[in-house]
C-alpha cells in the first residue's frame, strides 16, 4: 500500500475540516456519557436501591440511565448531521480527480480506446470510498469515545477491574492491527482481479467475431477462466484473513468476560459487591464487546478496501493483473501454402440478414486462387463486411456454399477451417496481458522467436515494441491507440499458421505508409490475402478487384475496373480528390 501518497493527501483533507471534526468529537463525547452512565447506574441501582430494599433510588437510578440512552440518541442524530460534511467532499473530489485524469489522458492521447475500467472508477469504486469512509468514521470514534466511556466507568467502580479487562483487550487490538496489511494486500489483489477479469469481458465483447472466425474460443476461455479463477483464490484468501480477525475479536471481547467470570470470588474477597461485576459485565456486554466488534469488521473489511480503492483512485496509472506467460516451443519456419483447391470459393451465394430484407449479397460466385491478392471495394454498406464474415464462417449463406480450401466456411469438427484462416476486423481485439500473449494466442503451438521478431518487423510493430520495453512487457490496452492496436492484431495474424488473411478495414486507423507496408508484408507472405479496402490505394496494390455495387459483382485488375466499372472510377475520382 503506497501510504507515503495516501497519507499526506489525508492530512491535508483532514486538515482542511478541522471545524466538522471538532463537531464530530463534542458529539461524540456526548454520547459517551451514556456508555459510562449505564454501567455505572445499573451498578448503583442494584447495591444502593434493590439490593439494600431501596426500590424506589434503583428506579431512580435506571431512570438516570434511561435519560442517558435518549441523551446518547439525540447526539448520534448530531454525529450524522456532521458525518454529511466530512464525506460527501471526499466522494466528490475523488469523482473530480478521476475525470479530471481521465480527459486529459484523452486529451494528450495517452489513452485513445475507451477505458472500461474508468466507469467502474466513477460509479462502483468511488461509492465503496465514500460508503466505507462514512463507516470507518462513525465506527472508529464510536469505539474510542466508548470505550473511553467504558473504562472510565470500570475504574470509577473498581479499579481492579482494569487489571482484567485491559491486558486482553489490548493484545486482541495488536494481533488484529497485525492483520490489516496483509488484509490491505489481499483486498488490492481482489480488486485487480476484478478489474481485470471486467477488462477481459469488454475486450471480448469488442472482439468476439475476430475470436470467433479465427478459432481461439478455446484459448480465450482458457484465459477468461484463470482470471475468474485467480478472483476466485484471492477472494478466498481473504477469507483466511477474516478468520483470523475473528480470533482477535474473541480475545480482546470475550476473554475479558470470561477473566471476570473466573476472578469474580477473587474480586468479592477485595471487597466489591455483587451490583459492581453486573456493572462491570454490562460496561464489557453491552458497550466494550458491540464497539470491538464493530470496529474488527469495519477496519477489517471497509477500511482495508477504502485503503485499496483510495490507492488505485489516487494513483498515476492504473496497472492490471497480469496472467503467466505461456511457454512457447520452437518452430521452424511457416510452411508454404501450396495447392490446386481454390483458397476461398463462393458458388451463387445470396445473402439477407432477414427473411423479409433486400438480399446483401445475390448470387455471388467468386473463386480465389491460393496466394492470390484480392481487394474488395464499394460503398459503405454494400456488403464488403458480410462477404468476410461469410468467408470467416461467422454467418451461413441463405443459398449458395461458401467453402475454405474445399472445406465448408461454417464446418465444426473435425473439418471446422478456423485454423486455416484469420479475420483482423477494424476494431482490433487486444486483451490485458503481455505482448508475447498477445502475438501468440493463435499460435496453438507457439512460434520460435525468429518467427516473432520477423512478423513484428514485416508489419511495422518494432517502434512500438520498443516503446513499450519488449515482448514480455504488460499491456494495458486502454494505453493503446487504434493504430497501435491494429498494428498489434496484424503482427498477430503474420505470425499465425494461418493460410488464408482477411483484412476487414484492418489498417483504417494506419496512415497510408503504415497501411502499405503492412499489406506488401501481407501480399509477400505465403498465403492467400482478401481486403476490404480503407483507401484505393489498397485496389492498385492488388492482384485482383472484386467491386460489390449491390446489383452485379465486377471482377478484374486496377486497370480493368477504371475501364468497365463506372462505380470503380467514381470511387477512385473521390479518393484522389480526397488526396488532394
Amino acid at each position: 500500500m503506497k501510504d507515503n501518497r495516501i497519507l499526506p493527501q489525508a492530512q491535508r483533507f483532514l486538515g482542511r475540516r478541522r471545524r466538522v471534526l471538532l463537531k464530530l468529537g463534542s458529539w461524540s463525547l456526548l454520547e459517551s456519557l451514556q456508555t459510562f452512565v449505564g454501567g455505572y447506574s445499573i451498578a448503583k441501582s442494584l447495591d444502593q436501591g434493590f439490593l439494600a430494599g431501596r426500590t424506589g433510588l434503583g428506579l431512580l437510578w435506571l431512570a438516570l440511565a434511561a435519560a442517558a440512552a435518549l441523551a446518547g440518541g439525540l447526539a448520534t442524530r448530531g454525529v450524522f448531521r456532521g458525518l454529511a460534511d466530512l464525506v460527501e467532499p471526499l466522494r466528490d473530489g475523488l469523482v473530480r480527480r478521476v475525470t479530471s485524469k481521465s480527459l486529459a489522458d484523452a486529451v494528450t492521447g495517452c489513452a485513445n480506446t475507451a477505458d472500461s475500467a474508468v466507469v467502474s472508477r466513477l460509479t462502483h469504486q468511488a461509492e465503496i470510498a465514500r460508503d466505507s469512509f462514512a463507516g470507518l468514521v462513525l465506527v472508529a470514534r464510536s469505539f474510542v469515545f466508548t470505550t473511553a466511556g467504558a473504562l472510565a466507568g470500570l475504574a470509577s467502580l473498581a479499579p481492579q477491574l482494569l487489571l482484567i479487562v485491559v491486558p486482553p483487550l489490548l493484545v486482541g487490538l495488536l494481533l488484529f492491527t497485525a492483520t490489516l496489511i496483509p488484509m490491505a494486500a489481499c483486498q488490492r489483489a481482489f480488486l485487480r482481479a476484478d478489474e481485470a477479469l471486467a477488462t477481459q469481458a469488454g475486450a471480448l465483447a469488442e472482439g468476439l467475431r475476430d475470436v470467433v472466425a479465427c478459432g481461439a474460443r478455446e484459448q480465450v476461455a482458457d484465459r477468461t477462466y484463470e482470471l475468474i479463477e485467480n478472483e476466485a483464490r484471492t477472494a478466498r484468501t481473504l477469507a483466511r484473513w477474516a478468520a483470523a480477525r475473528t480470533l482477535a475479536l474473541a480475545v480482546s471481547g470475550q476473554l475479558p468476560v470470561v477473566l471476570l467470570l473466573a476472578a469474580t470470588p477473587w474480586l468479592l474477597r477485595q471487597g466489591l459487591t455483587a451490583g459492581t461485576l453486573v456493572g462491570a459485565l454490562t460496561y464489557l456486554m453491552q458497550s466494550l464487546l458491540p464497539a470491538l466488534h464493530t470496529l474488527m469488521h469495519a477496519l477489517g473489511a471497509a477500511g482495508t478496501r477504502l485503503l485499496v480503492v483510495l490507492d488505485r483512485l489516487t494513483a498515476g496509472t492504473y496497472p492490471d493483473p497480469l496472467a503467466a506467460v505461456p511457454t512457447t516451443k520452437s518452430t521452424g519456419a511457416r510452411p508454404e501454402f501450396a495447392s490446386p483447391t481454390p483458397a476461398v470459393e463462393l458458388s451463387a451465394v445470396t445473402f439477407a440478414y432477414r427473411p423479409d430484407a433486400q438480399p446483401v449479397l445475390d448470387k455471388l460466385t467468386l473463386t480465389v486462387a491460393p496466394g492470390e491478392h484480392l481487394t474488395v471495394v464499394g460503398p459503405s454498406g454494400i456488403g464488403k463486411s458480410t462477404l468476410t464474415a461469410l468467408i470467416a464462417g461467422l454467418l451461413t449463406p441463405d443459398r449458395g456454399e461458401v467453402r475454405v480450401q474445399g472445406r465448408p466456411a461454417s464446418a465444426s469438427g473435425p473439418g471446422d477451417p478456423s485454423a486455416l484462416r484469420v479475420l483482423i476486423p477494424q476494431q482490433a481485439y487486444v486483451f490485458t496481458g503481455t505482448l508475447r500473449e498477445n502475438l501468440l494466442y493463435l499460435c496453438p503451438d507457439g512460434a520460435s522467436p525468429t518467427a516473432l521478431r520477423h512478423s513484428a518487423e514485416a508489419v511495422g510493430l518494432g517502434p512500438l515494441i520498443s516503446r513499450l520495453g519488449g515482448y514480455d512487457t504488460p499491456l494495458d490496452p486502454a494505453a493503446l491507440s487504434h493504430g497501435e492496436r491494429q498494428l498489434l492484431a496484424l503482427a498477430r495474424a503474420y505470425v499465425s499458421p494461418a493460410s488464408l488473411i482477411l483484412l476487414d478495414e484492418a489498417t483504417c486507423h494506419l496512415d497510408p505508409a503504415a497501411e502499405e507496408r503492412a499489406e506488401t508484408a501481407f501480399a509477400e507472405r505465403p498465403g492467400t490475402l482478401i481486403v476490404v479496402a480503407h483507401r484505393i490505394s489498397s485496389a492498385e496494390r492488388a492482384d485482383r478487384i472484386l467491386v460489390l455495387d449491390g446489383a452485379h459483382a465486377a471482377q478484374g485488375t486496377h486497370h480493368e475496373m477504371i475501364e468497365r466499372s463506372p462505380l470503380y472510377r467514381d470511387l477512385v475520382g473521390q479518393w484522389h480528390a480526397e488526396r488532394i
